[in-house]
């Protein structure tokens, strides 16, 4: 997404900077031009996820299949209330609901396992 301004003979084109796109995240129906733009913010909503969660089951020692079960249904949830009722996104523009779930489903996955893993590890001694 670009805005142009006119000054003079010139157009200046300012691209949006980060802090730009976190504004624009945390706003209720943002107009994403930017069909990556939005994928981007998905897939780094989807790491903090993974993050938070490992960390909390690292805590709280769950352990086991089911910790698993619980983090992807809770992963999967979150993101897609975020891009349909938050962000009010038309699914079909970014390929449809299977396309957003899976953008960055696997990264997420790892930091989830790794923060899981040392919280675990450090907290219950194993």
């Amino acid at each position: 997404m670009t805005t142009r301004q006119r000054k003079g003979e010139k157009d200046i084109v300012k691209e949006p900077t980060k802090l730009d796109i976190f504004h624009k995240a945390l706003k209720p129906e943002s107009k994403w031009t930017d069909k990556d733009e939005f994928l981007d913010v998905i897939y780094w909503f989807r790491q903090i996820i993974g993050f938070v969660i490992g960390v909390a089951w690292g805590i709280f020692p769950f352990k086991g299949i089911i910790a698993i079960i619980v983090f992807f249904a809770i992963n999967a949830g979150v993101v897609h209330i975020y891009f349909s009722s938050f962000q009010k996104a038309d699914e079909e523009e970014y390929g449809g609901m299977v396309e957003i779930l899976k953008e960055g489903l696997m990264t997420s996955f790892a930091s989830f396992l790794v923060s899981w893993i040392i919280c675990y590890s450090a907290l219950h001694g194993v």
